[in-house]
């Protein structure tokens, strides 16, 4: 199958740099794994398959279990917002995969954001981090953009106030152990450059492989339904060309690890839009054209990761398709057609729209297969892992 196409090119680069290779038996693969060296130098417990090599860490701020716990307690604390009311966790839900089930979210002082919250699905392993922005890629990139952003506001840190939101965190008794823990060699070490780190460190370690799928891969025949496993031979084939955008283990061409020397950057133009057949995208969700500014780079979008896809609803960078059923038929006509409103055009006809987008010709019980298998990519333990829980109880 195609995963294990993909593992198998990076075989060859993970070859030279000294990966292991083993064999195994599986239902839905021909077992072949990698072993990846680098496990053996962590001192971080990751919750990931010794099959699978570990994410890219950067040197300025490794690992460690004492960040991870600090950035868990950040992450659910809305005392790390300008005016106290909400925290990360507020647009990101344990139980819809750290999405929040939303078209698109408020921020702390009421504006409402221009992209739907992206659900935080093995992170660790994208080449960039947001929907549209390719200068954006390792997660120390992203806390300050939540916390300090302006176009829109969302925690609301600002300069008038960020002394008090330290104080806040200072106060809290449980924090002078955590601060400790995780940055030892600091005499004050309560300040946003941890916070930053540790937010990271926490984000980079929500992992995400106990689906039906996963143990189907790992020989359970049964673990999915007949036709989920039509839906699984429907996706990797050529006819849908699902799998180009959605490629690897964690379902995303953009993807980087330990046994690539480059990182697969990748972004898509899906046919969402073209305003009055010009091509273009909503103002405000413009996809990484927003950066560059080149025309061809209009509604080119980061293919996100589709596990977990089930629990993510709505869809899309801007939250504008509901299902997951819907969703497969945007791609089965090959993009949309909005026939009124201020976005009407033929999103089908972009002259940016990716190649691999076009009409697929799938039956309805091609389709009803396709959203069966995706459903199998929902992992159970990870939306109800008390280690990626909120540490506070009701924040």
């Amino acid at each position: 199958m195609q995963v294990l196409k993909t593992q198998l090119s990076r075989l060859v680069i993970g070859i030279g740099l000294g990966l292991l290779i083993g064999c195994g038996g599986g239902a839905g693969s021909s077992g072949t794994t990698i072993q990846d060296p680098n496990r053996d130098n962590q001192t971080f417990k990751w919750d990931i398959p010794t099959k699978y090599p570990l994410p890219v860490v950067p040197a300025t701020n490794p690992m460690t279990e004492e960040k991870f716990q600090l950035g868990r307690h950040l992450f659910y604390d809305q005392r790390l917002s300008g005016n106290g009311t909400q925290a990360c966790a507020s647009c990101h839900h344990q139980d819809k995969a750290f999405s929040d089930g939303l078209v698109r979210p408020l921020g702390s002082t009421g504006e409402m954001h221009p992209r739907h919250s992206q659900a935080l699905v093995n992170t660790a392993y994208n080449a960039s981090v947001n929907w549209g922005n390719p200068t954006t890629v390792i997660l120390e990139q992203q806390p300050a953009i939540p916390l300090f952003g302006e176009f829109p506001v969302e925690l609301g840190i600002n300069d008038g106030n960020k002394e008090q939101v330290l104080q806040r965190l200072k106060n809290e008794p449980r924090y002078s152990a955590l601060f400790s823990a995780a940055f030892p060699a600091q005499a004050d070490s309560v300040n946003f450059d941890n916070i930053i780190k540790a937010l990271a460190s926490f984000v980079r370690g929500l992992s995400s492989f106990n689906s039906a799928f996963d143990s189907f891969e790992n020989g359970n025949a049964f673990a999915i339904s007949e036709e989920a496993k039509r839906g699984r031979d429907l996706f990797f084939d050529e006819r849908t060309e699902c799998f180009h955008c959605h490629d690897g283990f964690n379902f995303s061409l953009s993807s980087y690890d330990s046994s690539q020397q480059f990182a697969d950057t990748a972004f898509f133009n899906n046919g969402l839009y073209s305003i009055g057949n010009t091509g273009a995208y909503p103002e405000g969700g413009e996809g990484i054209f927003e950066i560059t500014g080149r025309p061809e780079d209009m509604g080119r979008f980061r293919p996100p990761t589709l596990r977990n896809i089930a629990l993510t609803a709505p869809y899309m960078h801007d939250g504008s398709i509901a299902t997951l059923e819907e969703v497969v038929r945007h791609y089965n006509a090959g993009g949309r057609n909005i026939t009124s409103g201020p976005y009407a055009g033929d999103g089908r006809a972009n002259p940016y729209k990716s190649s691999f987008v076009r009409p697929m010709g799938l039956s309805e019980a091609e389709i009803k297969a396709l959203v069966a298998f995706l459903t199998t990519l929902t992992d159970q333990d990870f939306i109800t892992n008390p280690r990626y829980a909120n540490p506070w109880g009701s924040n």
